[in-house]
């Protein structure tokens, strides 16, 4: 079985796959395939065509046309000329065509394209992924695995590198930003390379500077110029597929302009009952990073973001790895060279094919995802619980990881709440160092019986993974019969390469990844659920004021009440000279504690 590399773009599409040692490109006479459907009639157009008959710029639907329909993934319907239509039955024609084209290139004889890596954007949610699955399963393509984009990237220029075993070796311990710009997204995955693994440590995605809006931008401007220079106000029309071919003429120049100067903008006819009807607009370079500028400027900033908000520096990045049609942009270049110095920015010459294929080597060399990072239950008194494991392999071709139940107490009804903190370390691997810092993925509630005593009510949660890497959590109350389901999709993975020596993936062992006492990884300012949830019966983990209502015994001489428990404990008892709260900066009464009310 030959499963292929798909990478299933915003803007294009293209399929790659290794033939003995070498990656074949599928693509449609030497260029990807846009990612455009026009339904005509009874007639369904896909790729170049398609696109030419595009109207107007941006994502979703125009007219007939369709520009980008991965971006409609998750919506129930939507509307075309009138139709209804079902974005996932969009999805599937274009994913049908590019299928066809690929077979039927005549590159590799009797080429069938059954199975499928397929790249996503590493914010894409998870019913949109799933829905993504279904398409391509009506196009007749099993996905094998989904893989990120820019992870891809990464994989396909490591692997393709004859230096392969050097190169890895060079970086092993370095820190990576890998991003992808490309027609609809700007894509950002920080990595590390581990004794041969690619292990992401966090991701970023955002659709706001993708280089379909720098189009859009130039576009509108060009007219503008157009316009101031022959005097016509907003009322002069312009002929029904003018705008269609000016962005065409925008985007080409912007390609253009990466290796020139200067480039002239022409299109007749545009203006609608003028003597003159075309359009003629000389745009420099200068003009044109003076219009995207500001695109530029944020996206960039992006990066510095992501950096700056994980504790990291430009000077900490040893690799930085452009790729995505927009990285031929000297500007973009050049303000990647201003941030981490030419030497440490590779933008690579096939920064369009790159991610097909990554994607086509990972498949080739069976390379499985798993988890980087532990998955934990954050419990009372800020200890951690796993319940996923750091190098956990990622379910496949449509399959479901085994579902784990974990019983648990409640720790403090008092609110009627439990409280179900899932987190994942900063830190990858299984072995977590106490106080390590950790990331909210998200908090299920259930309700409970608020005048329980600690530990009567019974608490149960739920997890597994499915082959869309969907983390599914479920969790239950024994008392109120409550339950609460999430799914979570923002989880970093790790890649074994063929240089890898082994390591954590797939290890039986299991660090204990909980810390007794307090949380170091707090910042001044911050807030903090506090967790009402323990996986053993522990007086210790009640708190104190809490402990004193059920049990005031428990802080006689009979009891063991910690120093915080006390602490608790007193804060919330007045003072009987003033009966204000004994930590009240106003209470100024002598011995505070030994006057409160007990």
């Amino acid at each position: 079985m030959s499963i292929v590399g798909f990478d299933f773009g915003t803007t294009n599409s293209l399929i790659s796959i290794i033939v003995g040692d070498q990656v074949i490109r599928l693509e449609d006479d030497g260029q990807p395939i846009p990612s455009v459907i026009c339904y005509e009639g009874a007639e369904t157009i896909v790729g170049k065509p398609a696109r030419n008959r595009l109207e107007k710029a941006g994502l979703g639907v125009h007219g007939n046309i369709i520009r980008s329909p991965k971006s409609l993934l998750g919506k129930d319907s939507v509307f075309v000329e009138g139709i209804e239509r079902d974005p996932t039955d969009i999805v599937s024609d274009v994913v049908s065509f590019v299928r066809s084209i690929s077979e039927n290139s005549g590159v590799i004889q009797d080429l069938v394209v059954e199975h499928a890596v397929v790249t996503i954007p590493v914010n894409m949610k998870g019913k949109q992924r799933a829905k993504l699955r279904d398409a391509f399963l009506s196009a007749g393509i099993r996905i094998y695995q989904f893989v990120h984009e820019p992870l891809a990237a990464l994989y396909g220029y490591i692997r393709s590198r004859s230096d392969m075993q050097d190169l890895v070796g060079q970086l092993n311990g370095k820190l990576i930003l890998v991003f992808d710009w490309g027609g609809g997204t700007l894509d950002l995955t920080l990595c590390r390379i581990l004794d041969g693994l690619l292990v992401q440590i966090v991701n970023d995605g955002t659709e706001e500077v993708g280089g379909d809006i720098f189009d859009t931008s130039l576009r509108d401007e060009v007219e503008r110029r157009s316009r101031e220079s022959r005097g016509f106000s907003d009322d002069v029309d312009v002929y029904e597929d003018a705008r269609t071919r000016l962005l065409h003429q925008c985007e080409d120049a912007k390609i253009k302009l990466s290796t020139r100067s200067t480039w002239e903008i022409f299109v007749d006819p545009f203006y609608r009952g003028t003597e003159d009807s075309a359009l003629n607009v000389q745009l420099p370079r200068e003009d044109m990073d003076d219009i995207v500028g500001n695109l530029v400027n944020k996206g960039v900033e992006r990066i510095q973001t992501l950096l700056d908000d994980n504790g990291f520096s430009p000077a900490s990045i040893s690799l930085c790895l452009a790729t995505g049609g927009m990285v031929s942009m000297p500007k973009i270049q050049a303000r990647l060279h201003e941030l981490f110095g030419p030497a440490r920015v590779d933008a690579s010459e096939r920064n369009a094919t790159l991610i097909s294929e990554g994607a086509a080597w990972i498949a080739s060399d069976k390379a499985r995802l798993h988890l980087a990072k532990n998955v934990e239950l954050t419990l009372a008194r800020n200890s951690y619980l796993p319940l996923l494991k750091a190098g956990t392999a990622m379910p496949v071709d449509g399959n479901h990881s085994e579902t784990l139940k974990f019983d648990l107490y409640c720790v403090d009804p008092s609110d009627g709440h439990g409280k179900f903190e899932l987190v994942t370390p900063i830190r990858p691997g299984p072995h977590v160092p106490k106080g390590d810092k950790r990331r909210s993925l998200d908090v299920l509630m259930v309700n409970v019986d608020d005048k329980a005593k600690p530990f009567n009510e019974r608490l149960a949660i739920e997890i597994s993974v499915d082959s869309n890497l969907i983390l599914h959590a479920q969790a239950m109350s024994s008392n109120k019969k409550d339950c609460f389901n999430s799914e979570i999709h923002d989880l970093e993975f790790a890649l074994e390469t063929p240089t890898a020596e082994g390591g954590w993936l797939d290890s039986n062992e299991l660090a204990d990844a909980s810390s007794n006492g307090e949380y170091a990884g707090y910042e001044a300012g911050d807030l903090a659920l506090r967790s009402n949830i323990a996986n053993v019966v522990n007086e210790q983990l009640v708190p104190g004021e809490v402990m004193f209502r059920h049990n005031k015994a428990y802080f006689d001489r009979a009891g063991d009440p910690t120093p915080i428990q006390r602490q608790e404990h007193e804060y919330y008892i007045p003072c009987s000279k003033c009966s204000r709260p004994a930590n009240h900066p106003s209470c100024n009464c002598l011995s505070k504690s030994s006057t409160a009310v007990r």
